[in-house]
């Protein structure tokens, strides 16, 4: 059994993070971890950017942003972006951080969690259906609004 643990962002596993691979097709439905790395920096009170590592190795990156003041509802508690390493993905790692989501929200008191996504046939649609998030709309972008009740 694979032993899957969440952690922060830090200068030990930043590279790590930084260098995680995706599928061919994949690059289109997310963007860099380096683009979520610099939005952390800019943005430290309300993002949340976080490494799963199975058996040790940086195996996922995922970040969300928690902010009960923001303007717009669908960014107070919301999974902004999520990467898993190629040789890693349908492995549970996914679903562990997106898990990992629910409980920080649940503990600083959000009930709802948000994720947006480009629609496509190689895009995260299917994942996040899956892990109980519905469809509630689109960005004015195009993307995909999906909710998750706690």
């Amino acid at each position: 059994m694979t032993d899957l643990r969440i952690g922060p962002l830090t200068a030990d596993n930043v590279v790590a993070a930084n260098t995680l691979t995706l599928k061919p097709g994949q690059e289109a439905f997310v963007a860099p971890v380096s683009h979520s790395i610099a939005e952390a920096y800019v943005n430290p009170d309300t993002m949340w950017p976080r490494v799963v590592t199975a058996d040790g190795e940086v195996a996922g990156f995922i970040m969300a942003t928690f902010n009960a003041e923001a303007d717009d509802e669908h960014f107070r508690s919301t999974i902004l972006r999520m990467n898993v390493d190629a040789d890693h993905q349908r492995q549970g790692i996914g679903a562990f951080a997106v898990n990992a989501v629910f409980d920080e929200a649940r503990e600083r008191g959000f009930q709802v969690v948000t994720a947006m996504w480009d629609d496509g046939d190689l895009g995260p649609g299917k994942f996040f259906t899956a892990m109980g998030f519905e469809i509630i709309g689109e960005t004015p972008y195009g993307e995909v609004v999906g909710q998750r009740v706690l």
